[in-house]
């Protein structure tokens, strides 16, 4: 049973698996049309892949040695976990179809791995493919994430997305209809962003069929466009304190739509990457913050 204030992602799992899952994080050798000159080349002004991919995940190594190799990191502390084959690196739609169905298969194939989480970008989901992840949804779980980053159409533009909030919307409603579980990844802090407008993000959620959000903050990460901009003091961020940053959260779960499982509110870059934030709290750490937060709430 659920003991947090808000459905985190545990409890939507515990809906689908009856033991605990841990998510693999894999790198296809994928790439995304913000990258490979179809709508870009730089990529978002904030991307930097090197940031969040776990040490066992490398496109040298096949999908299978990926999960291998990830699954003996947990499997001394948790011998009996199942797995969730995550493709998260770049953009996890973004091939040929054939391709990318060798791949989720490779994945699935492995030992102890029960389902698929894809990450992708809402204007990357070609019709074959999802076709093809409906039918195995009704065998296995599937669930795609879409980074969405804000509802912001002028924000989007700002940071680079090459896609509008409306591709947002028809990417999630359509995936929803197909059968498949459905994740946004929302990025608070954006360059010009305030609270109000953070808020109507939410909002924005909680008009679509979503299943799952994952939230962190805005992390200026070495060598990326954005940290060109903060170094040349234009990047136009609003600077949070940890307990600032959390008692935002705290306010994003009360307006919420409290079916929608949360994820998480933070991430952590490698520290030799990370520019700012500093907070120098581990994720359950945060999270704490955000519960007492919620907590003199309940008690106001």
């Amino acid at each position: 049973m659920n003991r947090l204030p808000y459905r985190d992602f545990s409890d939507f799992l515990a809906g689908h698996f009856p033991g605990k899952m841990q998510k693999l994080t894999i790198d296809g050798g994928l790439t995304c049309p913000n990258r490979d000159g179809t709508l870009g080349r730089d990529g978002c002004i904030y991307c930097s892949n090197r940031s969040f991919t776990p040490s066992y995940c490398r496109s040298t190594m096949s999908v299978a040695e990926q999960i291998a190799t990830g699954k003996r990191f947990f499997a001394r502390k948790y011998p009996s976990m199942r797995y969730l084959a995550y493709f998260q690196s770049f953009t996890g739609t973004y091939a040929d179809s054939s391709r990318l169905i060798a791949l989720y298969t490779e994945a699935l194939a492995a030992e102890g791995v029960d389902g698929l989480i894809i990450g992708t970008r809402p204007d990357c989901l070609n019709p074959s493919l999802l076709e093809w992840l409906s039918q195995l949804a009704q065998e296995r779980f599937v669930m795609i994430e879409f980074g969405a980053e804000t509802s912001h159409d002028a924000t989007l533009q700002r940071i680079n997305r090459c896609h509008t909030w409306q591709a947002v919307v028809e990417a999630v409603e359509t995936t929803h209809r197909a059968g498949i579980a459905t994740g946004l990844h929302i990025i608070n802090g954006l360059p010009g962003e305030n609270e109000e407008m953070i808020m109507q993000t939410v909002e924005a959620i909680n008009r679509l069929p979503v299943d799952v959000v994952k939230f962190h903050q805005l992390q200026v990460v070495r060598g990326t466009p954005l940290a060109r901009m903060w170094q040349e003091g234009t990047a136009d961020l609003v600077c949070w304190t940890a307990q600032q940053y959390a008692e935002l959260c705290a306010d994003i779960v009360l307006r919420l739509r409290p079916d929608i499982a949360i994820d998480r509110f933070v991430s952590q870059s490698p520290d030799e990457l990370l520019i700012t934030p500093r907070w120098g709290l581990k994720n359950y750490e945060f999270t704490s913050l955000v519960i007492k937060a919620l907590k003199r709430r309940q008690e106001n």
